[in-house]
């Protein structure tokens, strides 16, 4: 799924949609982000070493999941309603090809938990356990 076809899913647009391109292999959601060295986020984050917020790790995170409920999330908006056990691990910087993969753990009634890691080389940089409600849009 590249970011046109994300964007059927996801309500994001311009700089907040976070995830270039995405698939689901048996009820995981993969996804990619290359980190460009324009991204919003590093400026001033940090002068000189620049670093991806962890908030932004988050976000990636929460935004692959949301590809699992394509069909679910017609008309709706996807609003996170907590974080839970977030570890980061390795840092992500510019130039890094930040790969997730995502599941859901749980859902009811418009409320979805998840679980999720976020890799660069294959080394863990963050997990968490999320969630998030769909809401009418």
């Amino acid at each position: 799924m590249n970011q046109e076809e994300i964007k059927k899913i996801l309500p994001h647009r311009d700089n907040m949609l976070l995830i270039d391109e995405a698939e689901v292999i048996e009820d995981i959601a993969y996804g990619k982000k290359l980190i460009r060295d324009e991204e919003f986020f590093l400026q001033g984050h940090f002068p000189g070493n620049p670093v991806v917020p962890g908030v932004i790790l988050c976000e990636i995170l929460a935004q692959t999941a949301c590809v699992l409920i394509a069909e679910d999330s017609k008309n709706k908006v996807p609003f996170f309603t907590g974080l839970d056990k977030v570890k980061f691990r390795n840092p992500v910087k510019p130039g890094n090809t930040f790969q997730t993969e995502c599941r859901i753990t749980r859902s009811k009634h418009g409320f979805y938990w998840c679980s999720g890691k976020g890799f660069v080389d294959g080394k863990l940089c963050v997990s968490a356990d999320f969630s998030f409600a769909l809401v009418e849009g």
